[in-house]
Formats: C-alpha cells, sequence, structure tokens
C-alpha cells in the first residue's frame, strides 16, 4: 500500500509541476505577441536581444538546482537526519548565492564589453539591469527545492505562475506608459528588463510566504557553528551541486544558447553585410517572431513527455524493465507526433498567423522554416528528460553546451549569403546534429524499437492530408473580397479557422489509425473524447 502511495503522490507532483510549466510556458510565450505589437520590431529586436541572459537564470532558478537540492533533502528526511537538512540548506544558499554574485559581476562589468559583441553599445544599459535577477534565483532554487524534497509542489508551481503573471504584467504595463510618454525604444526595453526582476521578487516572496504561514522557518533556519567540523559534508554538497546541478541546468539551456548565439552575431553580420543600422535592427525583430511561435508549439510535447520522466526514473530504481520501455516509447511518439502537427501546420498557414500576430507578414518564409525547430526541439527535450530520468546526465549536457558554438559558427557561414534565413538554416542544422548524437547516445543506452512502420505512415498520411486541406483552404479564402483595413481580421479567420480544421484532420488521422492505445490516449487532455475515435475493435 506504501508503494502505491508513493507513486501516487509521485505522479501527482509531476502533474502539478508540469500544469505549472504548461502555464508559465504559455504567459511566456503569449505576452511577446502585444509588446511587439506596442514597441514594434526595432523594439522587439532590443528586447530579445538581452532575453537570453535573463533566460539563463531562469533555467538555473527552475530546473537543476532544485531538482538536485530536493534530491538530497528527500533522502536526509528518510533518515529523519534534521540537522543536516539544516546544513544542506544553508551550505547550497551559500554556493548558490556565490555563483549568483559571480554571474552578476560578470554581466554587470562586462555590459560594455557584451554590448560592443553585438554591436550595439546601447544595450549595455539593459544588461546590467538583467544581471540583478543573478543575485536573486539562488533564494527561488533553494525554497523550491527544500518544498520538491518534501514532495510539496504546490509551492514551487505557484511561485512559477506568480512569478510570470507580475513579470508579463509589469512589461506589458511599462512598455505601453513609456512609449506613449515619448521614451527611447532603449528605455523601454529597460522599462521590460525590470519585469524580470519583479518577477523574481514576487516568486521568493510567494514562497517565503509559505514559510511564514506553516511556520517552517524556524525548522530550516541555520544555527551558530552549523559547519563546524563538517567540511567534508560541505565538500560532497558543493560536488553534487556542481555536477547534477550544472549538468541538468545546461540540458535546459538548448533554445537559450541559440537565442544567445544570435543575439550576439545575427545583428552584427547584417550590418556587416550592407544592411543599415535600423533596418537590420527591424529585420532582427522580424526574425525574433519566432521565438514565441516555437514556445507555443513546443508547450503541449514537452510538457505532456515531461509528466513521465519522475515515472521512469521511479520505475529504474525498481527495476522495472516494461514499464520503462513502455513510457519512453509514449514520451517519443507524443513528442514526435504533436511536433510533427505544430511544424507543419504552422508552415502551411505562416503568412495568415504572422499577420494576424503581428500586423504584417515580414518574414514569413523564414518563419515558416524555423517552425520546424518545434518538431526538432521537442524530441530532443523529450529524449534529454528520458536520458536524465535513465540517470545520464554528463552526455546531454555536453551535446547542449555544443549548440552554441555550432550555431554561432554556421551564422557566421549562412547569414552573409542568406540573410535571416541562414540564421533558421544554422538552428535547423545545429539542432538536427543535437538530435542525432542524441539518438545515437540513447540507442546504446536502450536498446528498443521506437518507431514502427506503421506509426511512420499514418504520421506521415496524416501530416500531408493537414498540408492539403490548409494550402486548399487559404486558395479559397484568399479569393474572397475584404474591405480596406479588414486585412488582419481575415488573416485571423484563416489562421484560427486553419487551425482547427487542420489541427482536428490530423488528430482524426493520427487517432483513428491506432498510433495510441486507448490507455494512453487517458493521458492526453480530453483524453476520453479522443478515444471515441478509435475503431470499435480498439476500445474496451
Amino acid at each position: 500500500m506504501k508503494h502505491v502511495n508513493q507513486s501516487k503522490a509521485l505522479f501527482r507532483g509531476a502533474f502539478i509541476l508540469a500544469i505549472a510549466a504548461f502555464i508559465t510556458k504559455i504567459l511566456s510565450a503569449v505576452y511577446r505577441i502585444p509588446f511587439q505589437n506596442i514597441v514594434g520590431d526595432v523594439g522587439f529586436y532590443i528586447y530579445q536581444q538581452v532575453y537570453p541572459f535573463y533566460g539563463l537564470a531562469m533555467v538555473l532558478a527552475t530546473t537543476g538546482f532544485p531538482v538536485v537540492i530536493s534530491k538530497l533533502l528527500a533522502e536526509q528526511r528518510e533518515k529523519g537526519n534534521h540537522e543536516k537538512i539544516r546544513r544542506l540548506l544553508f551550505v547550497s544558499f551559500i554556493i548558490l548565492q556565490l555563483f549568483g554574485f559571480i554571474c552578476f559581476l560578470i554581466l554587470y562589468f562586462g555590459a560594455d564589453s557584451i554590448a560592443l559583441w553585438m554591436n550595439d553599445e546601447k544595450l549595455a544599459i539593459l544588461l546590467r539591469v538583467v544581471s540583478i535577477v543573478f543575485l536573486l534565483f539562488p533564494i527561488a532554487s533553494i525554497l523550491r527545492g527544500y518544498y520538491q524534497g518534501k514532495g510539496d509542489m504546490v509551492p514551487t508551481a505557484l511561485s512559477q505562475v506568480g512569478e510570470q503573471l507580475i513579470r508579463a504584467f509589469t512589461i506589458l504595463f511599462l512598455a505601453y506608459a513609456l512609449t506613449k510618454l515619448g521614451y527611447s525604444l532603449y528605455m523601454v526595453g529597460g522599462g521590460a528588463m525590470f519585469g524580470s526582476i519583479t518577477g523574481s521578487m514576487v516568486s521568493a516572496i510567494i514562497l517565503f510566504t509559505f514559510l511564514w504561514i506553516r511556520k517552517e522557518w524556524r525548522i530550516i533556519a541555520p544555527r551558530k557553528g552549523i559547519l563546524v567540523g563538517y567540511y567534508r559534508e560541505v565538500g560532497a554538497i558543493l560536488k553534487t551541486l556542481t555536477y547534477q546541478g550544472l549538468t541538468i541546468c545546461i540540458s535546459g539551456m538548448l533554445m537559450v544558447l541559440i537565442q544567445l548565439a544570435d543575439a550576439l552575431n545575427l545583428y552584427s553580420l547584417l550590418t556587416a553585410n550592407g544592411y543599415g543600422t535600423e533596418m537590420a535592427k527591424g529585420i532582427k525583430g522580424i526574425f525574433d517572431r519566432g521565438q514565441p511561435l516555437i514556445q507555443l508549439g513546443t508547450i503541449v510535447a514537452a510538457s505532456m513527455s515531461l509528466s513521465l520522466v519522475p515515472l521512469i526514473t521511479s520505475a529504474r530504481i525498481k527495476k522495472d524493465t516494461s514499464f520503462i520501455q513502455d513510457k519512453i516509447q509514449l514520451a517519443i511518439r507524443i513528442s514526435i507526433v504533436i511536433g510533427v502537427g505544430a511544424s507543419v501546420g504552422l508552415w502551411a498557414i505562416i503568412e495568415p498567423a504572422n499577420i494576424m500576430l503581428f500586423e504584417d507578414s515580414s518574414g514569413s518564409s523564414v518563419l515558416g522554416m524555423l517552425s520546424f525547430v518545434i518538431l526538432l526541439s521537442s524530441v530532443i527535450t523529450t529524449i534529454i528528460a528520458i536520458m536524465q530520468g535513465l540517470g545520464s546526465l554528463l552526455f546531454p549536457a555536453v551535446t547542449v553546451l555544443a549548440t552554441f558554438p555550432l550555431k554561432y559558427g554556421l551564422n557566421t557561414l549562412f547569414v552573409p549569403t542568406f540573410g535571416t534565413m541562414g540564421a533558421a538554416y544554422a538552428t535547423l542544422i545545429t539542432l538536427v546534429f543535437v538530435c542525432f548524437l542524441l539518438y545515437v547516445k540513447f540507442k546504446k543506452m536502450k536498446s528498443i524499437s521506437l518507431l514502427s512502420f506503421h506509426f511512420l505512415r499514418t504520421l506521415l498520411t496524416a501530416a500531408l492530408l493537414m498540408v492539403l486541406l490548409l494550402k486548399g483552404y487559404l486558395a479559397l479564402t484568399n479569393m474572397i473580397t475584404i474591405p480596406v483595413g479588414t486585412e488582419r481580421i481575415m488573416a485571423a479567420i484563416q489562421a484560427l479557422g486553419g487551425a482547427f480544421s487542420g489541427g482536428f484532420l490530423f488528430l482524426f488521422i493520427i487517432v483513428r489509425g491506432g498510433v495510441f492505445l486507448e490507455k494512453e490516449l487517458s493521458l492526453f487532455p480530453f483524453g476520453s473524447k479522443l478515444s471515441l475515435l478509435l475503431p470499435k475493435k480498439n476500445r474496451s
């Protein structure tokens, strides 16, 4: 009975964190659309140049370090060693605060050099604003790790959602207010970056509120002389946080590192190849429209696949081989199906979607190419998460870390010839390379059949018929004469109508084709409704 209860608690905790991640990712993607509408493409360029540095801090605060701290804390809780828990939390805080302080110093005092590297010296002030987040992330990491180690995921979930809500509100409010008051776009960008500070502060306040309400501060508060005579234990904590914490964090930085490479050299390459400064900023801003589209496309696949990882970890510990194999196959099938559906569907309707969200069709061909990032990043994220669940931490981290120099180098090769389309090519080639390396390593770890011929045939059929439907739908609706000034409304009708009709057809073929079993469909939202699409012989 205890084993069953632990499994239920594990699944419940994973589900809560998956829902929180789902909400925060939606908020993180959606606010950028009205923000771009407020500040325009040049303003969006300014924001996106600095955003990757905030993204690095957020990965540190939400992934690796809280996970490792929670694992160490759970081990001590089982032993009933409360004094070791105090020491663990205190030492972890000191280590992370020191690490955060070093990151702050590098970014704050190196802001001018980094801005010069980006070929835009005015970005220095924005980099200094975002550097403050590195001083705040250790608090959130420690307290999230503490609650997750207790098996209580609610404080972590609420702190993540609260942080994104306040951050999005601050960004949009200050962007609108400062734009109306006539401030420069760089000042508006600085105001938007201030949202990263308010969000981090609110996250810490939410977590401290749980400590205060539950009167838990006295349980974890450090005591005088807590480290005296325990220097070997301190060294062990430092080693674990450095190895396990950083490797998990780096593995979660895939898209952030790709964005960082674009931030550091795409604008410079455009200006070096004949584009004027303002034009290059606008072009880079148009290219950056792809980020919220990619983020929205990967949310469902990543959230559903990652929710299975704790179950895979638990099964590995119990040596339940058949369960591991089933869940690995399911996670990969989910990531590929949703990745293909989102990528191909978005590519087919990219022009009306671009107009609907960003007011015009600029850069639609480039954004269409970038839509295939959704498929690759979904599969990569899923494989990395499974490998971590199977105990492999170093290889995924090293592979992801290699994306930065590879993407940076490919930009210098392709952008001078193809412009931002070259940057899109560079992103796709980088992700294909990463996916290939991870697949080869994964096959060595687990020699299981991942994709059947039936699965691939059904998937390709669904994708092809969806494209034919969407292209036909757009051709018919483009024949309708519309009044001047209603282009964006018509684009919204095309994009939303295409998304619903194409998505339904794709899903119908996938489910009807038996890609997922009835018990697997129960894991999907509205799974009971989806199971009605199964052939009668496949229903229980």
